[in-house]
C-alpha cells in the first residue's frame, strides 16, 4: 500500500533570486511521483521553504540568537526579555515553538527525499548522489540549529519519519547523525554549482568544521576548514572605506568570493531579519525597520573597538530610542521598493572560515600557529582597509601571544567580524565562557535556564515519549 504524505511545494527553485514556483499543497505518492531528475529536484527544493521563512533564517530564530549576544546592548519591546538572560517569557516561548515546528518541517522533508531518491528509476547515480548529498546537508543543517538551542530532540530520520511518538535522543547522538550527513555529503555534492544558493562540497566542509568546532573537536575543525582554504575556491571582498562593505553585504551583490553557503532572498520575499537592525524613516532599507536589536556608543564594546577599524563604521546613531542608541548598517538595500530589503543571509562566508581555522589551529596545537595567525591578519588587514594578502602595519605579532590570549583575540576577531549574523551566541556557549563574556560586557548574570530553549507544547502535545523538558520549563 502506497504511503501519502502532505506536502506543501511552496519551493524556490533557485533559478534566479527572483524564480519562485508556487505549487497547492497536494498529496504525492512517494513511490511514482519522485522518478525524474525535475521530479527529485522539487522535493529537494521543498527542504529549504521551511529554513528561508519567517521563523527561521529569514527572521524571528536569528533575530532571538542575536539579542543574546554580548555585542547586543539590549532588544526592544517584547524583545527586551531575551537579551536580559533569565530564560524565556511567553511571547517568546512562542516564537521559539514556531522554529522548532519550521526545522522540523525542513527535517520531515528531508527525509523523505532522502528515502525516496535511492528508488528514482530515471536518474542517474551521479544525479542520485547530487541530490541525495543536498538534503543531507539540509539535514544536518537543521539538526545543528536544534540541538544547540534545545539539547536532546527526538531524533526523526527516513527510517521513522511517520512516527509521532519519539523519545529525545541524546545530544550525542543528535550530534553523531549530523557528523554522518555532512560526511556523506562531502563526496556526494560538486566542487561548484551553476545556480546560486545550492550547497558545494566546501559548504558541507565548511558546515563539518563548524560542528566540530562547537564539539571542541579542534583538530578536526582545524583539518576541515583548513581543507575549505586550501581549495582556492575562495577570497576576501577587499574593502578600502566602510561604505565599501556594500560590495560584500549590499543587496544587488550576488555570488562573491566569499560566499561559501547564504540563503537567497529577493524583493519579494526579502530577507526580514535587516528590519531589526533598522529604525523608522531610515534611508537604508528604504522602508521603516523594528530597530529591536540595537548597540549603545557607550557601551564598553563598541568604546573598546579601534575607531580606524572599518566594521566599528557599520554601527550609526539612532534618535528614536535612548540617547546614544546606535543600529547597525551592515545590510542595506537603497534601491528596492517597499518589500525591501533583497539582500542574502550570509550563513557561511570564507572570513568565518579564516578566523574559524586561526582559533581552532591554536586550540588544536596548544598555541598560536604561523598559518592560523595568517588566516586572522587575512581578516584583520581587511577591516582596516588593507590588502588581506598582504603583510601591513595592523598585522599580529606570532611571538606576543600564547594559547589563551591568541584565543581570546580570535574571539573579540569574530565578535567584531560575525556581529549581526547569528554566530556570537553559540561561539561564547561553544567555549563555556558565556557568563563570563555577558558578565564582563553586558554586566548581566545568566540565568540556567536561558541556556536551552523549552520543548514546545506543539511537540509535547502530541509526542507522548517526551515526559521532561529543559531546566526552568
Amino acid at each position: 500500500m502506497k504511503k501519502i504524505v502532505f506536502i506543501s511545494l511552496a519551493v524556490l527553485l533557485f533559478c534566479s533570486c527572483s524564480d519562485l514556483l508556487v505549487e497547492k499543497p497536494q498529496a504525492i505518492a512517494v513511490e511514482t511521483f519522485y522518478n525524474t531528475s525535475g521530479e527529485i529536484e522539487a522535493g529537494v527544493a521543498a527542504i529549504y521553504s521551511p529554513l528561508r521563512g519567517q521563523n527561521v533564517f529569514k527572521a524571528e530564530y536569528l533575530a532571538m540568537i542575536e539579542e543574546s549576544s554580548d555585542i547586543i546592548f539590549e532588544g526592544r519591546g517584547s524583545w527586551l526579555f531575551p537579551s536580559q538572560y533569565q530564560g524565556l517569557d511567553g511571547a517568546n516561548i512562542t516564537r521559539v515553538q514556531n522554529s522548532w515546528n519550521q526545522l522540523y518541517l525542513a527535517v520531515r522533508n528531508a527525509n523523505i527525499m532522502i528515502g525516496a531518491i535511492p528508488n528514482a528509476s530515471s536518474v542517474s547515480d551521479a544525479d542520485k548522489d547530487r541530490f541525495m548529498g543536498e538534503a543531507r546537508f539540509l539535514r544536518a543543517l537543521a539538526y545543528f540549529h536544534l540541538v544547540r538551542c534545545w539539547g536532546a530532540v527526538p531524533m526523526r530520520t527516513e527510517e521513522n519519519v511517520f512516527e509521532y511518538s519519539l523519545p529525545r535522543s541524546t545530544v550525542a547522538e543528535i550530534y553523531n547523525l549530523i557528523v554522518s550527513d555532512l560526511q556523506s555529503a562531502e563526496s556526494g555534492l560538486p566542487s561548484t554549482v551553476s545556480i546560486t544558493g545550492h550547497p558545494t562540497r566546501w559548504a558541507a566542509k565548511m558546515l563539518l568544521a563548524d560542528v566540530y568546532f562547537t564539539l571542541n573537536q579542534y583538530d578536526k575543525a582545524a583539518e576541515k576548514s583548513n581543507e575549505v582554504i586550501q581549495s582556492g575556491q575562495y577570497a576576501l571582498v577587499e574593502v578600502s572605506t566602510a561604505d565599501d562593505f556594500e560590495d560584500l553585504f549590499g543587496a544587488t551583490v550576488n555570488n562573491t568570493s566569499e560566499e561559501i553557503f547564504y540563503v537567497k532572498y529577493h524583493e519579494q520575499d526579502h530577507w526580514e531579519l535587516m528590519l531589526y537592525f533598522h529604525g523608522v524613516g531610515q534611508q537604508y532599507i528604504n522602508r521603516d525597520g523594528y530597530y529591536c536589536i540595537i548597540s549603545n556608543e557607550n557601551y564598553s564594546v563598541y568604546v573598546n573597538q579601534d575607531d580606524q577599524d572599518l566594521r566599528k563604521a557599520l554601527w550609526y546613531p539612532y534618535s528614536g530610542h535612548d540617547d546614544g542608541t546606535l543600529l547597525l548598517k551592515k545590510f542595506t538595500d537603497k534601491g528596492a521598493g517597499a518589500v525591501a530589503p533583497r539582500n542574502a543571509y550570509p550563513l557561511y562566508r570564507y572570513a568565518d572560515c579564516l578566523l574559524m581555522y586561526a582559533e581552532a589551529s591554536c586550540q588544536a596545537s596548544n598555541g598560536p600557529t604561523a598559518a592560523g595567525l595568517d588566516a586572522l591578519n587575512k581578516v584583520h588587514r581587511r577591516a582596516y582597509g588593507h590588502p588581506s594578502t598582504q603583510p601591513s602595519p595592523v598585522d599580529f605579532n606570532l611571538n606576543d601571544y600564547n594559547k589563551d590570549s591568541f584565543i581570546e583575540l580570535c574571539m573579540k576577531e569574530r565578535g567584531y567580524e560575525t556581529v549581526g549574523e547569528g554566530k556570537r551566541w553559540f561561539d561564547i556557549k561553544r567555549t563555556g565562557n558565556a557568563a563570563k563574556y555577558v558578565r564582563e560586557n553586558r554586566g548581566k548574570e545568566i540565568q540556567e535556564k536561558h541556556y536551552l530553549w523549552p520543548i514546545p507544547v506543539s511537540e509535547t502535545n502530541f509526542n507522548d515519549a517526551i515526559t521532561d523538558n529543559n531546566p526552568g520549563y
